[in-house]
């Protein structure tokens, strides 16, 4: 893994305007960021990204199927009990999951470790897939990387392949008002589009609850699928998550991918494969043998976002700490891994699960200790 400074092109805006990307800059600073770049070999990534993120995605789905015969196991989760019928029912069915990312810490010379996974409502979708891809083609044309560069990269390939085998009609929902929402799930229904689906946009406070338990547009059309970029751990305690059990609408992605999404996944998997090359030591904060850590771990919500309420501590001493809603619900402890640091910046990688299978690659580079939503996003290459 090394830094490429390659330099943004100069026209790079009009491309992303072009290309309707629309939220690559937030509050006047930039999102997308393409100053420069990381390189990998093709042996890094298929040794030690996709392999792994195959391996990982199947003993997470081997904790699913223990997790919903558990009840103990689904309460350690945060998941409210009146969640469980709903969650047990989607698994049981085999409601199919659409993607997932996998964020991991890894520097090009050790196994990567997984520190946590966004199974339910991940973005920086749309620009893997798509944005990154154009900007790799358009500076191999421009003479500015080496013939034979690629990317792991088939993020968009196999999203269209995949709502092609979930089938249709399938509406799509969020909060029409945040512009990263709202740009992940318009690439999604294009997908779903070029997929060959029937596809529509109804606003997330739209969305209704007919007599027969059906959810339905505002305006009494039940919605056979609806694809909602609203976390289930909200959605099970609004107003509508009493009807959840029992619904014939069928959710992307599915109730059971909650199990996978919440913090409290990780202690679980440690105690499943313990000493795993890709998981960190990590336990229950009530757990007296979190005292293994020692006094270098992270505590983490089992439930946050955006690296809300995360308090990084080495030999004692707190290295950073982040503010948020969270922490109610309790906390776990994970061993403490330094992401990889150049020039100033530190580097997150996000390993893509589209169906079942690996597919792509996403870094996300901040100054800050803890990844959180001033997070950029900078593209990568795999070296000839």
């Amino acid at each position: 893994m090394r830094r490429l400074d390659l330099g943004e092109r100069p026209d790079w805006r009009d491309r992303a305007a072009a290309a309707g990307f629309a939220f690559h800059t937030f509050a006047d600073e930039p999102y997308w960021d393409e100053s420069h770049a990381y390189a990998f070999t093709l042996d890094q990534i298929e040794r030690d990204i996709e392999a792994p993120s195959a391996e990982l995605h199947a003993l997470c789905l081997d904790f699913v199927a223990r997790a919903v015969a558990d009840e103990a196991i689904l309460a350690s989760l945060g998941l409210p009990e009146a969640a469980f019928d709903a969650v047990r029912e989607s698994w049981r069915r085999g409601d199919p999951p659409l993607y997932g990312r996998l964020d991991l810490a890894y520097d090009g010379t050790g196994p990567a470790k997984l520190l946590e996974y966004n199974a339910d409502t991940p973005t920086a979708l749309y620009e893997t897939g798509v944005f990154q891809w154009l900007w790799l083609e358009d500076l191999l044309a421009r003479g500015l990387l080496p013939p034979g560069s690629d990317q792991f990269n088939a993020v968009h390939e196999r999203l269209i392949a995949r709502f092609s085998a979930i089938g249709g009609p399938v509406a799509f929902t969020c909060m029409p008002d945040a512009p990263e929402d709202r740009g992940t799930v318009a690439y999604l229904q294009d997908c779903a589009h070029q997929a060959g689906l029937a596809t529509r946009f109804v606003p997330l406070a739209s969305v209704s609850l007919r007599e027969d338990g059906a959810f339905s547009d505002g305006l009494g059309e039940a919605l056979g699928t609806l694809f909602k970029l609203y976390p289930w751990e909200w959605a099970f305690r609004d107003a509508f998550g009493a009807a959840l059990p029992g619904t014939p609408t069928r959710f992307l992605e599915p109730p059971w991918k909650a199990v996978l999404s919440t913090k409290g996944l990780l202690p679980h998997l440690w105690r499943l494969a313990p000493g795993h090359p890709n998981l960190l030591p990590c336990y229950f904060e009530d757990d007296p043998a979190k005292a293994s850590l020692g006094r270098t771990f992270v505590k983490k919500p089992i439930l946050s976002r955006e690296g809300a309420n995360v308090l990084m501590v080495r030999d004692g001493a707190v290295l950073a700490r982040e503010e948020g809603p969270y922490g109610a619900e309790g906390h776990v402890r994970q061993a403490l891994v330094d992401l990889p640091a150049f020039a100033g910046e530190r580097v997150l990688a996000g390993s893509w699960i589209i169906g079942e299978a690996p597919s792509g690659l996403c870094l996300r580079a901040s100054r800050d200790l803890i990844t959180g939503n001033r997070a950029r996003f900078v593209p990568h290459v795999i070296a000839p």
